[in-house]
């Protein structure tokens, strides 16, 4: 039941709205929504548009899945790349963390998310079809896979790999360098630099080197 009281009916809705939003409580959104109501009318058009702009227009890269402004994203067609090497990650906050290391100069495969059976989703809700569809392709040389050290994520890994060990492409795997049970998101950009740059074959982390 609902004990708060508020003065105002439109102050009560918009600030309901705010607090359905993840990590923002009651306390939090009223003080956002407070805010907002000291601010001039043209910098709450301002940001009202830019949401709104943002649901609207907003496009998913069609080589990587990550979001763009356009059909393909910067860093798709960005020709310094090495398109080569392809780092295959969960969500496009993983995207940004391995960006912010400057440690990596191939291309990316935006997941969508990765195998969870609690939560209903299997490998038909992710985008993995088109990451085989890449490797039987010729073009790429290594497949890196950098999902969070989860059990669920270790389970995409491997997966992953079964569908394409068989393609003529090198499966590698980030370095234990970001602790068990970690997400990449909250891993420091050194730690998780230097767990790209010493990746190791991914049939390595398999007993004797060979799949189970």
């Amino acid at each position: 039941m609902n004990t708060d009281h508020y003065p105002s009916r439109l102050l009560e809705a918009a600030t309901s709205e705010f607090a359905a939003l993840p990590g923002i409580g009651k306390k939090t959104a009223l003080r956002l929504v407070l805010h907002l109501l000291k601010q001039d009318l043209a910098d709450v058009e301002k940001f009202s548009s830019s949401v709104l702009r943002l649901k609207k227009d907003i496009k998913h890269c069609s080589v990587c899945h990550n979001i763009s402004d356009s059909e393909i994203c910067n860093i798709c067609s960005d020709h310094k790349r090495d398109h080569s090497i392809v780092c295959v990650v969960e969500n496009i906050k993983d995207v940004m963390s391995i960006e912010n290391t400057h440690q990596y100069s191939g291309i990316y495969h935006v997941l969508g998310g990765i195998i969870s059976p609690m939560d209903g989703i299997g490998p038909g809700d992710l985008n993995i079809g088109s990451l085989e569809e890449k490797a039987a392709g010729g073009n790429v040389h290594e497949i890196i896979l950098a999902l969070s050290t989860t059990m669920e994520g270790d389970t995409t890994n491997f997966y992953i790999y079964r569908k394409l060990h068989h393609h003529p492409v090198t499966i590698t795997t980030i370095a234990r360098g970001v602790s068990i049970g970690d997400e990449l998101e909250y891993a420091d950009e050194v730690t998780l630099g230097r767990s790209i740059s010493n990746r190791t074959l991914f049939e390595a982390t398999f007993n004797n080197g060979k799949p189970r």
